[in-house]
């Protein structure tokens, strides 16, 4: 007499850690553009794949040769729990790649070489600048001071090719910082650079924004003319994440009045290792769709050329003064801004800006932007080069990476006589598509669709219970039978 175990998930198949404290993702990750993406960022909400409260301390990527990737893991609502793990990589065009995250709750995290940064430093007597993690000022506080009192006036951010700074007031405006050659500066100069840091190679400070956008600053729209962020009862700033492989900033704003209205506010600007461009998103309570705000481009003050697209793409090219007690310092900038079609309301230009009119939708906005300076030893040289990278640009950013993560067995689940979270889903013929929406609309994974039958495997969201997910399920029409998936003891 035998026994044989057959285990319908085949989907979840695979060699798990021996210790019951790691967990492991398998990642597939397809390019179908036709163009290679160089240092593509890759984001994998834990939440889809873990049991709720999971607390993961360590991740290790590696590739199907076994490379190990640098990666990191990020709290993101302050919890103290992992939300999200990231990592980049370099998709040729048209192919898949496969990577496998083991994920730890025991150990702590492998450290890596920083490409990115993300840091607050207090401007004190002592000058000793202690970094800080947050902060959060009155609104009723005078805007000058509340910018003073941040060495460097704000939170600040870099890659390797270009650095930035959102000011601590109610302007909330982005300046720049470019470098010659790529490098991490910004801890060391704060914006500030000496003609010392200059000579050497650190770069500087290359834009005066005055009263424009600068680049991909959030503004209000009233009476046809961009508004900053006044009437607040608070405003304040933090560091998410900073590096290796990405850095976040958040800024708040607390009950802001905006035409008749009084709207709660937050926005991320995320930059990964590798990438000359900001993410920028936002998240409004009180408003609608009909609300109208902006953002842009700045036309710079000696030389512009530009341009701006019914699409939502704008760029400028030109040279400015920075700092204006060194008239003599004469810096070239390109900037560039794409507002994705969703949120882009219209386009106009004005003496100072391009300017992109944006709507939320249902509460949420969001756009890209990107700078270079004219410094850079192997950078851009024309307003044409600029402009046709710009172009690229916005074409990768239309490309979006396909991502599959299927979560594999630890010890303890293969002992059991079932996965836990995954279901087993039969369905009438011909309702294969409408059954996968229906999973997709859920939150859940789809591990496997069976060859032979009428059926597919679902991992559920970690959010979600097995019974009210069955409940779900069995809702559909055309679902004939819902179960969790077992190991069928066979004699």
């Amino acid at each position: 007499m035998f026994r044989k175990y057959f285990l319908l998930c085949l989907a979840c198949c695979g060699i798990a850690t021996t210790q019951t404290s790691a967990q492991t993702l398998t990642i597939s990750v397809s390019n179908r553009a036709d163009f290679v993406c160089k240092d593509a960022p890759i984001v994998i909400d834990l939440h889809n794949y873990l049991p709720a409260g999971t607390r993961i301390t360590s991740a290790i990527v590696t590739d199907a040769a076994g490379v190990e990737y640098a990666s990191q893991l990020d709290d993101l609502d302050d919890d103290l729990v992992a939300d999200e793990l990231s990592f980049t990589a370099t998709m040729p065009a048209k192919t898949t790649a496969s990577f496998v995250a083991t994920l730890s709750n025991t150990d702590p995290q492998r450290q890596y070489p920083a490409r990115v940064t993300a840091f607050m430093k207090l401007w004190d007597q002592k000058f000793q600048f202690p970094r800080i993690n947050s902060i959060e000022f009155r609104g009723s506080e005078r805007p000058l001071d509340t910018y003073n009192a941040i060495y460097g006036h704000g939170a600040m951010w870099e890659s390797e090719y270009g650095g930035f700074r959102v000011y601590m007031d109610h302007r909330q405006s982005i300046d720049i910082y470019g470098k010659p050659r790529p490098s991490l500066v910004l801890n060391k100069t704060n914006f500030y650079a000496t003609r010392d840091d200059i000579k050497n190679g650190l770069g500087c400070d290359i834009l005066f924004a005055g009263q424009s956008v600068s680049v991909g600053s959030f503004r209000g729209w009233l009476d046809n003319q961009t508004t900053y962020i006044d009437s607040v009862e608070a405003r304040g700033q933090r560091v998410i994440a900073s590096g290796p492989v990405r850095s976040i900033v958040e800024v708040w704003d607390r009950n802001w009045f905006y035409r008749g209205r009084t709207l709660q506010m937050r926005q991320r600007y995320t930059m990964f290792a590798g990438h000359r461009d900001v993410h920028f998103e936002c998240w409004l309570q009180g408003t609608d769709d009909a609300s109208t705000f902006a953002t842009g481009v700045q036309k710079l003050e000696t030389a512009n050329e530009g341009f701006i697209e019914n699409t939502g793409l704008a760029g400028s090219w030109g040279r400015n003064i920075p700092d204006k007690a060194a008239t003599d310092l004469v810096e070239g900038v390109g900037l560039g801004i794409r507002v994705p079609r969703p949120f882009l309301r219209e386009t106009r230009e004005d003496d100072t800006n391009y300017l992109c009119l944006l709507r939320p939708r249902q509460g949420f906005i969001a756009y890209d932007f990107a700078i270079c300076a004219s410094m850079e030893e192997q950078g851009f040289k024309s307003s044409q080069e600029w402009f046709s990278w710009l172009r690229q640009w916005d074409r990768e950013k239309r490309n979006r990476l396909d991502i599959t993560v299927s979560l594999l067995p630890t010890t303890e689940e293969r002992n059991l006589h079932y996965t836990p979270a995954t279901l087993i889903i039969f369905f009438e013929e011909g309702a294969q598509q409408e059954v996968l929406s229906a999973a997709q609309r859920y939150g859940c994974t789809v591990l496997y669709t069976f060859q032979q039958m009428n059926g597919c495997a679902v991992r559920i969201p970690a959010t979600k219970s097995v019974e009210e997910s069955i409940a779900y399920f069995k809702r559909l029409s055309s679902v004939l039978q819902v179960q969790r998936d077992e190991v069928i003891q066979m004699r």
